[in-house]
């Protein structure tokens, strides 16, 4: 059997195995690499070469800058800036919309503009009395139209810049997507502005985001309505010195109530005659609090980020975790009471309710199903999530991300993106460079650690496009990619180089509803750089149309992992894709055909 053949029943049996779903993608993307090894159409360093190649750590590291971005809260921030100049119009909310996702979209990816902006669309569509299916399908086509405004839009605009270098060619520029991506997003705006209304579905979602960007009046509201836990060091000269809790008189400060003293912070409440240095604990309004303060010299503790002078729950530097105590919880039996420090000494108990009721100041002893509410620092609420010993009603990171927008980081991460930007798009480096020198930044300056890069790294990109580079070189140099193009030509016959783009449009495209965008583009693009050999034409249009093609994934809901991320709040149904994608789609073909060879001569 011949090479070639081996080749065409691999890329056979990888599409049919996309299609049916039977694998997953990751298993399928290897098993073709092993396979070209084992019936020895490519080496072993060939087979394997993919997973080393500079466009897949590109592609990881775009990653981990998207993650810095979006863990500061500036996508949230953006959202928000969005929520609140939309105004109730209808157009005017779906251009600033669309026009917000897909700027987001051309620095951190698709999958995460759409991802960040999600909560922030349902919560807009609630407050203006629409649909989430109104908008949020829109949300993910403007997705992929921004996509094609830069390079970094989408791990295709990547492969196709490289594969044109590897032509001889050069490659496009950071910006040259743009020449197409402008007109493509206006298009799709355009069409969703005027048809929208009609082609997508008015129902009821599913399943709806949560709305997290008030989490911090919720939470008062819940716990802290007529109160708030404070720590006030005793400083010298305090008239409480030298007695006892029993000794202690706050009937004087309206609300406030007395919940023990702590000896240097610590441990349960103590009955010996105050020091020092020890730390009182009371509930109460902030300005009593204050009063009694300064009527008995004494200091807001603010250490470990506790409930200080500003009353705050959440800032840039500590936020609040409501906790639940599962079964079988080692906490179940101990002691604890308001403002109590936990043993790693990172926390703070605000308040303690057990079934919707608050249990006062006074000591308790843990019951399966209490509910906590503790303050700390963002890394300790995050780090104790996921303590067995609790169960987080709301991940810490997501209500950061929601109800803090421009967090710690923000302007790094921002600094941090400008230049990479301007490194990608003056070329001072090479774009692995750049995005590398960006990633690494990104941990240099704490805006992420190395546990939020790793998972922030969509692996499933990673080893699709590792896996699946074996096979487009496979294609190529095993001579499959020019039969398929010789048969391409024959198909369009004499009608010249406009056909050839509409043949691997229409063939990109119908590949693209049915598996990867990422993956279809491998394949094509050897057999869209041999069809422009055979007509004796340039492969920069030929090429720059597999990348419009493969973003037209607009006709199925497994297209692309965007339009999966708004199925479940829009409340679609798999049949509702193609009424609005399909007007979108001739969209691009008209670009296709009409644009591209203006731009890039033939």
């Amino acid at each position: 059997m011949s090479d070639i053949t081996i080749s065409f029943l691999v890329l056979g049996a990888v599409v049919v195995l996309f299609v049916s779903n039977l694998i997953p993608v990751e298993l399928v993307a290897i098993g073709s690499a092993l396979a070209l090894y084992a019936t020895g159409v490519l080496t072993l360093n060939q087979s394997l070469a993919g997973f080393g190649d500079p466009t897949v750590v590109l592609i990881a590291s775009l990653f981990v800058v998207s993650e810095g971005l979006d863990s500061t809260g500036t996508t949230a921030w953006a959202g928000q800036q969005l929520l609140s100049r939309a105004g109730d119009g209808r157009p005017r909310l779906l251009i600033m919309m669309m026009s917000l996702v897909a700027g987001l979209t051309a620095l951190i990816s698709v999958n995460g503009a759409v991802a960040a902006l999600v909560p922030m669309v349902v919560v807009m569509a609630i407050r203006l009395d629409e649909r989430p299916s109104q908008l949020l399908m829109p949300l993910a086509f403007a997705a992929h139209a921004g996509s094609m405004l830069a390079l970094t839009g989408t791990p295709v605009n990547v492969l196709v810049s490289e594969a044109a270098n590897d032509a001889g060619l050069g490659e496009f520029g950071f910006f040259s997507f743009a020449l197409v991506g402008i007109p493509l997003l206006l298009g799709t705006i355009a069409i969703v502005v005027l048809f929208g209304e009609r082609l997508l579905p008015n129902r009821k979602p599913s399943s709806i985001s949560p709305d997290l960007s008030e989490h911090a009046r919720t939470l008062r509201q819940q716990y802290l309505a007529d109160h708030t836990v404070f720590r006030l060091r005793i400083l010298a000269g305090s008239a409480f010195i030298g007695h006892t809790v029993h000794d202690i008189d706050v009937t004087g400060y309206a609300g406030i109530s007395l919940v023990g003293v702590q000896r240097d912070g610590r441990g349960r409440p103590t009955l010996e005659a105050i020091n020092q240095g020890d730390v009182l604990i009371v509930r109460g309004e902030l300005e009593p609090v204050e009063a009694l303060c300064a009527a008995r010299n004494l200091e807001f503790r603010s250490d470990p980020f506790l409930v200080d002078a500003s009353g705050q729950l959440l800032d840039r530097v500590s936020g609040v975790a409501e906790l639940v105590v599962p079964p079988r919880s080692s906490l179940v039996g101990t002691r604890i009471f308001p403002g109590m420090v936990t043993e790693s000494g990172d926390l703070v108990v605000l308040a303690i309710q057990r079934k919707g009721q608050d249990l006062g100041a006074r000591e308790t002893i843990i019951a399966v199903g209490d509910n906590l509410l503790v303050r700390g620092a963002w890394d300790a609420l995050e780090k104790n999530e996921a303590s067995p010993d609790v169960l987080s009603v709301d991940s810490p990171e997501l209500i950061r991300r929601q109800a803090l927008p421009l967090g710690p980081g923000a302007k790094r991460a921002i600094g941090v993106l400008i230049a990479m930007v301007v490194l990608l798009a003056t070329g001072l480096v090479p774009a692995v460079v750049a995005s590398l020198l960006a990633a690494a930044a990104m941990v240099l300056l704490r805006v992420v650690n190395m546990e939020q890069c790793y998972r922030s790294i969509s692996w499933t990109s990673v080893i699709l496009v590792g896996g699946m580079i074996p096979l487009s070189v496979a294609i190529k140099e095993t001579g499959a990619a020019e039969k398929i193009a010789i048969a391409l030509v024959d198909l369009v016959g004499d009608s010249g180089p406009y056909a050839l783009l509409v043949g691997i449009f229409v063939l990109t495209v119908t590949l693209g509803q049915l598996i990867s965008n990422t993956a279809t583009a491998l394949i094509l693009i050897p057999i869209a750089v041999s069809a422009a050999s055979q007509l004796d034409i340039s492969a920069k249009p030929v090429l720059m149309t597999v990348t419009v093609s493969a973003a037209a994934s607009f006709l199925t809901p497994v297209a692309t992992p965007a339009n999966m991320m708004v199925m479940g709040p829009g409340g679609y149904k798999f049949g509702d894709y193609w009424k609005l994608g399909l007007p979108l789609v001739l969209w691009y073909l008209l670009v296709v055909t009409l644009l591209i060879p203006l731009i890039w001569s033939f």
